[in-house]
């Protein structure tokens, strides 16, 4: 095996690896307010990993089926918690296949927790010792599942810190325009 696909596999390994502690600290520490900014964050790190598995040459496992490891994590209590912190921004809309435009709705809580569900599933393989099941798992879920989920995540998470940023600004400078309009209203017939 060639130093740079170990170099992959491990970089792919870390990556998940990071994104999934990370999403449970998240949702452990229940901080709505640092959750957006973090969560923005590590799902641009985990789509980094994603967008270069998809670049990659198809994986192909070694077997047709893929082998037994265990059953999927619990993720039952990350998806709640996680609802309960995002609270108000938790259901959003997204279009799923921009060729066959149809809005979805959806919960951030319900599509992070099937992210992690697909990375944690890879990860027990790679853990497992069975590296080609690993990178062909992460590719398939990324191609056929959670990179569209976790862009659609990313896009309402942009838009949450977008309207915090701009409504608030727009809000201060309608206030100060008008103001300033005040000021420079000048009496007919008389020169500014």
């Amino acid at each position: 095996m060639s130093v740079e696909k170990i170099r992959f596999e491990e970089q792919i390994a870390d990556s998940v690896t990071s994104f999934l502690i990370a999403l449970r600290a998240i949702a452990r520490e229940g901080n709505g307010a640092e959750a957006v900014s973090l969560l923005l964050l590590e799902i641009s790190q985990v789509l980094l990993a994603g967008a270069r598995l998809g670049a990659q040459t198809d994986f192909t496992p070694r077997e047709e089926f893929q082998p037994d490891v265990g059953p999927e994590a619990d993720i039952d209590e990350l998806r709640l918690r996680l609802a309960e912190m995002l609270d108000s921004i938790d259901p959003y809309t997204f279009v799923f296949d921009p060729y066959v435009p149809e809005v979805v709705e959806s919960r951030l809580s319900d599509d992070l927790a099937s992210i992690a569900i697909d990375l944690e599933n890879g990860l027990r393989h790679y853990r497992a010792g069975d590296v080609d099941e690993a990178l062909w798992w992460w590719q398939f879920s990324y191609v056929n599942s959670w990179g569209n989920l976790a862009g659609a995540a990313l896009n309402a998470l942009l838009t949450v810190v977008a309207h915090d940023r701009f409504d608030t600004d727009f809000e201060a400078n309608a206030e100060a325009v008008a103001v300033a309009d005040e000021m420079l209203e000048v009496e007919p017939g008389t020169q500014p």
